[in-house]
């Protein structure tokens, strides 16, 4: 579903209303309906253009599902479904028809053919996420935990884990539940505001949401923000690095997080997050551009010309539905599709697939189309009324689409009263489907390993299992359990396994059950695997006498993604000098030529600190020559010491940078005074004397830019004329 409502346009309502009733006239055009009419599972099928090494089957459809948002198996196989019937119109309170369903194949033929309503008068429940025998379940403002404890598949307990979240908008609310390989569980949060609370913390100050996504453990009682936003759909791969999709950015990944970002008081704007795609906003879509698009794209694009802007908006073929983005981690696919992010896009109807590379000299993922796929998608199809909102990989290793199946999807507040009158939002809600591709000639597996019923030792070997929904189950169960009787095997496991991935969620595990030492974590850290190498980091910060070793990492690391991580982790060390050090080899290796090392840095304690300005400046390696990544790392440093309003500081600061090696450039001063004058613009933080008689120096040398400088962003009290 579109997760989004989209930007209203400040443009003359007269014109658009002379333009609308020039073009509005009934329901149809030319005689011909202006939308069209929904078909049966089998002619939809006939209508579907995939990659012809695969095919395409229904896994489940009305009246056994209606309007289904997210799927999800249970740790025996079992899978659920929740509808959101109620969209695009909020409920009225006693009237919600939101429901999760147990579907059922009886007769094991592959395709579901009886469902059990588990829960219903959900409220705009958008996520589930199996847990404790039960599920997760998000319906903003609320997370819930649903049970069934007598066998009849119709929860019986409903208990209220968190509350609080932004519930205004069900295309911004809480969502997208997933259970990562660091035993945290994810959620997207659009970055709205809320005041988080647990009734199981009543002590704990709630959590200011905005700008945040969420993360949160249920047996340490911990839930924090995490860095976002997220909207309908994320995905985190085998090595915990989480992607998120958010309407026309299809798939944007979240680089460092927020526990990071937001450890100084002072580091504003912080680069966290980025889109790694080669190639929006193009996708290829098959479906004719509905009516009211194209009419109030074309009045858009009348009202920009009339104007004067150079604005273009687009009726199709860009992404602007964007939604479920999930990654491909099983082995029933051809190896090469391992890894691959699959993401719908509601309004193209159809479904794109991303290819992920991440260069050993880059912190970030790229995101490309697949060969064979770059003027076509993975999957489209000629019916519009296919709504892909999201995505699940099952225990089968298959892949499976959810299909909202309505005649529009596009919230009804984006759209003009004159387009609306013949178009009826809820068309559809009484279908739904959803779908599962398979290899070509694979049949459908009906029978799974009933993990619930198994001991800890018996859930070890799926620790290492090619579907990554086997080994986070297992390692789930087993650390539920809390059998202390498999530590020593899980010990063995990471001194033996060649599966890099078995051996990381060996240490996961031993973390779950409070055995993890710091012994397993040096042995993390001297990984062959980079993935295994950047966890190991982030555990060695439990352990003070692991920090020269993560200091290693961080200067030497192969992997400039594990030494990204090495970066951000030595800055929570005590140990000053040792941090000192190693931020400022950093710095001269990095900082010049990557921002995402500038943010690692200067989010730290150390790395904000005159004492590590004066570091580099006695190292005297990192200004010698000036480039702009190197200036804006200078500039952003200013700002904090600016920030933190400290006197003594900020004159020591401006007195360096008329000394040498930076009174030989003018554009480290350059750099020093703007990063110190966009704090000083807003009129929150106000100059002493000494900060006035070093300024006043500056402004009399050569520098013409220095100079403008001064003038546009500082006023100086009492300032010779």
């Amino acid at each position: 579903m579109k997760r989004k409502v989209s930007v209203f346009l400040t443009i003359a309502s007269v014109g658009l209303v002379a333009f609308f009733s020039c073009t509005s006239g009934g329901g149809k055009q030319s005689g011909k309906p202006r939308y069209s009419e929904p078909l049966t599972t089998d002619e939809a099928l006939k209508k579907f253009e995939l990659d012809p090494n695969f095919e395409i089957q229904v896994f489940a459809a009305e009246p056994y599902i209606t309007d289904p948002v997210d799927l999800t198996f249970d740790e025996n196989g079992v899978a659920y479904a929740v509808s959101m019937p109620d969209y695009p119109y909020p409920p009225k309170p006693g009237q919600e028809k939101g429901n999760i369903r147990v579907l059922l194949d009886l007769n094991k033929d592959g395709r579901v053919d009886s469902s059990v309503v588990f829960a219903d008068k959900l409220d705009e429940a958008t996520s589930m996420l199996p847990w404790n025998g039960g599920l997760i379940v998000t319906a903003a403002p609320n997370i819930f935990f649903l049970k069934d404890t007598n066998g009849d598949y119709r929860a019986d307990i409903k208990e209220v884990l968190y509350t609080g979240f932004f519930k205004a908008n069900s295309e911004a609310q809480i969502t997208s539940l997933r259970y990562s390989v660091d035993n945290w569980i994810y959620a997207n949060n659009r970055g709205q505001a809320g005041e988080v609370s647990s009734p199981e913390s009543p002590n704990v100050t709630p959590l200011n949401m905005q700008g945040a996504d969420f993360r949160f453990r249920l047996a340490d009682k911990k839930f924090q923000q995490e860095t976002g936003p997220g909207q309908f759909g994320q995905a985190i791969n085998d090595w915990g690095h989480r992607f998120f999709t958010e309407n026309s950015i299809h798939i944007q990944e979240s680089v460092i997080p927020w526990r990071y970002t937001h450890r100084i008081d002072y580091l504003k704007n912080p680069r966290a997050i980025i889109n790694i795609s080669d190639h929006d906003p193009i996708m290829y879509q098959r479906t004719e551009t509905p009516y009211w698009r194209q009419a109030r794209t074309d009045a858009r694009n009348a009202a920009f010309r009339k104007q004067g802007s150079k604005q273009i908006e687009y009726a199709r073929d860009h992404f602007t539905g964007s939604s479920g983005g999930t990654v491909y981690d099983a082995d029933a696919f051809p190896k090469e599709f391992y890894g691959n992010v699959f993401t719908g896009d509601v309004a193209g109807s159809l479904v794109h697939r991303d290819v992920l590379n991440l260069d050993p000299h880059s912190p970030v993922y790229t995101a490309k189309r697949a060969a064979g796929e770059e003027k076509r998608e993975f999957l489209a199809t000629t019916d519009s009324w296919f709504r892909p909102v999201g995505f699940t990989v099952g225990p089968d290793g298959y892949l499976y689409v959810i299909d909202y199946y309505r005649q529009h999807i596009e919230t009804p507040m984006s759209i003009p009263d004159s387009l609306k009158k013949d178009m009826d939002f809820m068309r559809g809600s009484n279908m739904g489907r959803i779908y599962r591709i398979v290899p070509k000639g694979k049949k459908a597996i009906t029978e799974f390993p009933k993990l619930a019923a198994m001991t800890a030792a018996q859930l070890l070997p799926y620790l290492g299992n090619g579907n990554q929904w086997y080994r986070l189950q297992a390692q789930r169960l087993i650390i539920a359990k809390q059998d202390q009787s498999v530590t020593g095997a899980l010990k063995n496991v990471i001194k033996t396994s060649t599966n890099a991935l078995e051996r990381l969620h060996a240490i996961y595990t031993l973390e779950g059950l409070n055995a993890l030492d710091a012994a397993v974590v040096k042995q993390a850290l001297a990984d062959p695997v980079s993935g295994v190498r950047e966890h190991g980091v982030m555990l060695a910060e439990r352990y003070p006498e692991l920090a020269p070793e993560i200091a290693k990492i961080a200067v030497n690391d192969s992997s400039a993604r594990t030494a990204l991580q090495a970066t951000l982790s030595i800055g929570n060390s005590k140990n000053n000098a040792l941090v000192m050090q190693t931020l400022a080899q950093v710095a001269e290796k990095y900082a010049g030529s990557n921002t995402w090392f500038k943010t690692a840095i200067l989010s730290s304690r150390e790395g904000s600190s005159t004492g590590f300005f004066k570091s580099l400046l006695d190292r005297k390696t990192f200004f010698n020559g000036f480039n702009p990544d190197k200036g804006s790392f200078v500039e952003d440093y200013a700002s904090i010491i600016a920030a933190r309003n400290n006197a003594g500081e900020i004159t020591n600061l401006l007195k360096q940078v008329d000394k040498a090696p930076l009174a030989d450039e003018p554009r480290w001063k350059y750099a020093v005074l703007k990063g110190l004058g966009k704090v000083y613009s807003t009129g929150k933080i106000k100059m002493g004397a000494g900060t006035v008689s070093e300024i006043e120096k500056l402004k009399t040398g050569p520098a013409k830019d220095v100079a403008d400088t001064i003038a546009k962003y500082f006023t100086i009290p009492n300032a010779k004329k």
